[in-house]
């Protein structure tokens, strides 16, 4: 399932992040540290998703989130 999917609050291990050979996003995410094997988190949904990665936390649009499989 993609992040869009997770349950708020739950902590989840990231499979994959498929950008669809977006480049940018892909760098982009990673420097984020969401990468294959990390731990996330989804905070909060409203408009945007906010997660939670490695004591921080990030407001990430739908787009982002589909390309995290979770």
């Amino acid at each position: 399932m993609t992040l869009n999917d997770a349950e708020l609050g739950k902590e989840y291990i990231i499979k994959a992040v498929s950008t669809g050979g977006d480049d940018e996003m892909e760098s982009f995410l990673f420097s984020l540290g969401c990468y294959s094997g990390e731990k996330i988190t989804v905070v909060d949904k409203k408009k945007n998703l906010v997660v939670s990665i490695k004591d921080a936390r990030y407001n990430i649009d739908e787009e982002l989130a589909a390309s995290i499989e979770v």
